[in-house]
């Protein structure tokens, strides 16, 4: 390992080195994102606010190590973690993460190298938590996560191949993720409901399903915090929450239909027009506002050097935990109507004074959460143009 110029960062309360390297790409000789430490701190919030909810020692599953930083900073910076397991198919990165083990002097963290699925496989039950943060899709690895997660385990999933789950390129998604993505100005959104929707289908063989903590889209991946239940029943229940989204590209106005089966409607109710469809996706909750509270107030006990961002996201999915699906972009409904756009502080509180939700949305800065109707929202929005 002499042949490589090494590189030394700091996150959190944790140091690690790595072999520099010119590009963040899977040709690194050992993976390492810098732009991956929000990813990171949440991460350690959320383990943190779930290790306690459990009041048991946890153990944890790292699926892809790369530098080991992920599964070291758990193990680190976590109270009450019991084992730690990071896995690698790279000698080299099995190598690094060793030593980032020993460079910051903790035990009870095992280093391995397998086959990411197989690794899952031979490790059925083991964990309470297992981190899948992936080069690419997860798609692969969520059976083998299905057949191992334990009951009342968390399961932290990154997407990086946004460009699939917002519909930019249809076939991948409908490949990878067996639904049919729509490039709407949702699409993010659309994409964290088709990303929970598969996993909660994969799971659903082995008579488990999900419960989601946090989900949230930024820059260029998709993250979520799913809590696993066992039970046939439970879940049967929780399909119910799969269905599809419609969209009318003429007026803006969406909708959407619970069940993988069910009748859905082909034309617009408010134009005329032909609906499009976005789906099977996951139409429950995406947002436990209980949780990302704990996780806001666990903030105060942590080191993390993110934490002005990490807290400005937290505090807008805490308030789209009580939205409906779906936002609307006020530009592009000016645009339709062909109008510049209001203030939009100045909007928000027009919708709310007409009586309805309006919250502003991660997803776009642009973008407002509302009961209201396409119809409801061009009459505020005309009202405040005059």
């Amino acid at each position: 390992m002499d042949e490589y110029k090494i590189k030394s960062i700091e996150e959190g309360l944790t140091k690690i080195e790595f072999p520099e390297f010119d590009k963040i790409s899977s040709d690194a000789p050992v993976f390492y994102n810098p732009h991956m430490e929000l990813n990171r701190d949440l991460s350690i919030l959320a383990i943190q606010v779930f290790q306690k909810e459990q009041e048991r020692e946890i153990d944890i599953c790292d699926l892809f190590g790369g530098s080991g930083i992920r599964g070291i900073r758990y193990k680190n910076e976590i109270e009450g973690v019991g084992e730690v397991s990071i896995n690698d198919i790279s000698e080299v990165a099995n190598h690094y993460e060793k030593h980032n083990i020993e460079l910051n002097s903790l035990s009870n963290i095992e280093v391995y190298q397998h086959d990411a699925s197989m690794f899952l496989r031979m490790k059925r039950g083991e964990f309470d938590v297992i981190d899948i943060d992936p080069f690419g899709t997860p798609s692969p690895f969520l059976d083998s996560a299905g057949y191992c997660a334990r009951r009342n385990s968390l399961l932290c999933v990154t997407a990086t191949d946004t460009s699939a789950l917002c519909g930019t390129y249809k076939e991948p998604c409908i490949r990878k993720y067996n639904a049919k993505p729509y490039k709407s100005e949702y699409c993010h959104e659309t994409g964290i409901r088709i990303l929970a929707g598969f996993v909660a289908l994969t799971l659903a063989k082995y008579a488990k399903c999900i419960e989601v903590k946090l989900s949230h889209s930024t820059e260029h991946y998709m993250r979520l915090y799913l809590e696993i239940k066992k039970g046939s029943k439970k879940t049967d229940e929780s399909l119910n929450n799969m269905g599809y989204i419609s969209h009318c590209k003429n007026c803006l106005h969406r909708q959407t239909s619970n069940g993988l089966a069910s009748p859905i409607e082909e034309i617009c109710p408010v134009c005329g027009e032909k609906l499009v469809h976005a789906g099977p996706l996951w139409l429950g909750d995406i947002q436990n506002g209980e949780f990302i509270q704990k996780m806001i107030d666990e903030s105060e006990n942590k080191k993390i050097n993110t934490e002005k961002e990490a807290l400005k996201l937290l505090n807008k999915c805490l308030a789209e935990s009580d939205a409906p699906a779906t936002f609307f972009d006020i530009h592009s409904v000016c645009k339709s109507l062909k109008v510049s756009a209001p203030k939009f502080d100045l909007i928000v509180n027009q919708i709310k004074e007409e009586g309805f939700i309006a919250i502003k949305t991660h997803y776009n800065p642009l973008g407002i959460k509302t009961d209201a109707n396409i119809r409801e929202i061009q009459d505020i929005l005309l009202k405040l143009t005059k």
